[in-house]
């Protein structure tokens, strides 16, 4: 049975989502999904109809690009959660100028008091070049310190490589 915080972090299109979808789905719980993207771009548009297409009309969709902690309280013991994805949330938190520290504080503190299970997916950005940019430099050290107190909070780590997860933490769901 899926309780807590599960962590689930990989490169870009490692199959994360797929795989935190399917520990939802396989809670037995109520579904709901945080989506924290932002639509710039066909090319962010199609991922999005590509990940509801995959999810089906059983979710329910809670839009947070900035208030992860809100939607996170609207749960209950009933509901699994995914919010999908920590980096897009980040990256809508730096790029508006909002206290990083504050709005991750409030972040984690929702984590923690969230009545059901919460599966929160992240990228993994440290193992890729160093950003020619200082934003891309602030990024990925952000990035970094968040995905480490995540990492800390959670009851269960997975770690997904080419569509294969590994657990590097507590017990799969």
């Amino acid at each position: 049975m899926l309780s807590g915080l599960t962590f689930v972090l990989g490169g870009a299109a490692s199959g994360k989502s797929k795989y935190a979808e399917t520990v939802i789905e396989n809670s037995g719980l109520g579904k709901i999904y945080v989506a924290t993207a932002r639509i710039w771009d066909e090319e962010i548009q199609a991922k999005v109809d590509l990940h509801q297409a995959r999810r089906g009309a059983d979710w329910t969709c809670l839009d947070a690009p900035i208030d992860v902690a809100g939607a996170l309280g609207s749960a209950s013991e009933k509901q699994a959660t995914l919010l999908d994805c920590a980096t897009m949330w980040l990256t809508n938190v730096m790029l508006d100028n909002h206290d990083l520290a504050a709005e991750q504080d409030r972040f984690l503190t929702a984590l923690a008091r969230s009545k059901g299970p919460v599966v929160v997916v992240s990228n993994e950005v440290g193992q890729g070049i160093v950003p020619d940019t200082p934003l891309g430099r602030a990024f990925r050290e952000a990035q970094g310190r968040l995905n480490i107190a995540l990492a800390a909070q959670a009851d269960c780590v997975v770690h997904v490589v080419a569509g294969l997860p590994q657990v590097i933490k507590g017990v799969a769901p």
